[in-house]
């Protein structure tokens, strides 16, 4: 279903399609742990353009591509005439003609959008500002296997700021009929034009969506607790004002006694210890946090395999 189309939101993924990745993504994994090859992308070539600087991106990315029998180059803003000035059109046209797909990581979502626009090959968002579906994708994985296959229903508390990760956990919650609580300061809540369609998408599977500001109200009874860095890349020089505004959003032991019994807390990394999660609770819930940092390399190789393969 996926063939050739691009990737730019979980919001323009079907049910279905969402419930593709994510079998692909489960059978991959089982077939690379068992040393089975699976070169279903050979004599392609991605191209990974990287606005942002990246560890998990990258190096999931090009490991992917290269256990699919392809191969991935590296691109960065400095080496492309993007960051000369040349225009995406451009850049996309001339890219199409090179290569089989195209992975993004850069910050407004409209140069992705621009891209994808232009280019006749699939466009991968691998992060913008405003959505990192990889990544929630790869987190609904993750939760698969910690909470059993079924997720409808399910209760996940985001605890922190409304950015990109809580965007794209509204879509991605929506898609799979999950319950979904963000709690954020009132000046820091997740993009509206998202919630009000990822509202839309609940419709379909039954979700339930809510914004809170108080982190103890979010994450009561809740199966899955996330959070995420309290200033994104482009916002260093906010650091020291957004850990006074965030202080109360910190997860803790304390903000977890409200949460259900068998919790699992998840990050995206990195992690500040000390500051959006203690260095107590990164790692008494460790082998879960790593596993989904594993899992990126799994979900994006279904991703590639779906949107780039025959």
């Amino acid at each position: 279903m996926l063939k050739g189309k691009d990737l730019l939101s979980i919001h323009d993924l079907s049910v279905a399609e969402v419930e593709e990745i994510l079998s692909l993504a489960k059978e991959l994994k089982a077939m690379q742990k068992a040393g089975v090859e699976h070169h279903l992308l050979a004599g392609k070539t991605l191209g990974m353009i990287f606005e942002k600087s990246s560890t998990r991106t990258r190096v999931s990315f090009e490991t992917g591509m290269y256990q699919l029998g392809g191969q991935a180059l590296f691109l960065s803003s400095r080496d492309l005439q993007l960051g000369r000035g040349e225009p995406i059109k451009d850049t996309a046209r001339v890219l199409s003609r090179y290569l089989d797909g195209i992975m993004i990581r850069t910050f407004g979502h409209d140069r992705v959008e621009e891209l994808a626009k232009w280019a006749d090959i699939p466009v991968i968002n691998a992060l913008t500002d405003l959505l990192h579906p990889c990544q929630v994708l790869t987190d609904l994985l993750t939760i698969r296997e910690h909470k059993g296959q079924n997720l409808k229903g399910l209760k996940m508390a985001y605890v922190g700021d409304g950015n990109n990760m809580t965007n794209s956990y509204l879509y991605g919650c929506a898609k799979v009929g999950m319950t979904f609580v963000a709690a954020t300061p009132e000046d820091y809540r997740p993009d509206a034009t998202v919630f009000e369609n990822a509202c839309k998408d609940a419709e379909e599977t039954g979700a339930e969506l809510s914004l809170v500001t108080d982190p103890q109200e979010a994450v009561k009874d809740a199966d899955i607790v996330v959070t995420d860095t309290w200033a994104s890349m482009g916002q260093e020089a906010e650091h020291e004002m957004r850990k006074k505004i965030f202080a109360p959003y910190q997860v803790n032991k304390e903000l977890l006694k409200g949460a259900d019994k068998r919790v699992i807390v998840m990050h995206c990394l990195p992690a500040y210890r000390g500051e959006e999660i203690t260095e107590e609770v990164l790692e008494a819930n460790a082998d879960v946090i790593f596993d989904e940092a594993e899992n990126r390399l799994h979900t994006q190789k279904a991703i590639m395999a779906l949107t780039m393969g025959d």
